[in-house]
């Protein structure tokens, strides 16, 4: 009889136990994947609803006063424009009184 040899049982890894870890694991990813889609779409929404505004403001502003603005603190000031410039970066390029002015709204990351 070999005096180094152990008699314990063997015991093997439960395979439930793996089964629920890799479900686990599975339904975690998942989670994290759906979160950040729904942050995605909400970001480019709150984009979409910033150009919306811009347009919305510009075209009010011609309406009203008979000339497109001529700045985009013209538009903050007079018609109560407000956004995260933190987020966004607005280029407000002026054509002309009489023209729609070019504008860019682009997300900084």
């Amino acid at each position: 009889m070999n005096r180094f040899a152990v008699n314990h049982p063997r015991r093997s890894f439960p395979m439930g136990l793996l089964f629920s870890g890799l479900a686990f694991l599975a339904l975690l990813f998942l989670a994290i994947r759906g979160i950040s889609s729904v942050s995605e779409t909400t970001g480019q929404k709150s984009l979409e609803s910033l150009e919306a505004a811009l347009r919305r403001d510009i075209v009010h502003c011609y309406a009203t006063e008979g000339f497109y603005p001529p700045s985009l603190e013209y538009l903050e000031e007079h018609y109560g424009l407000t956004y995260d410039k933190n987020r966004y970066w607005v280029d407000y390029q002026p054509v002309g009184s009489n023209l729609m002015p070019d504008i860019t709204v682009l997300e900084i990351h």
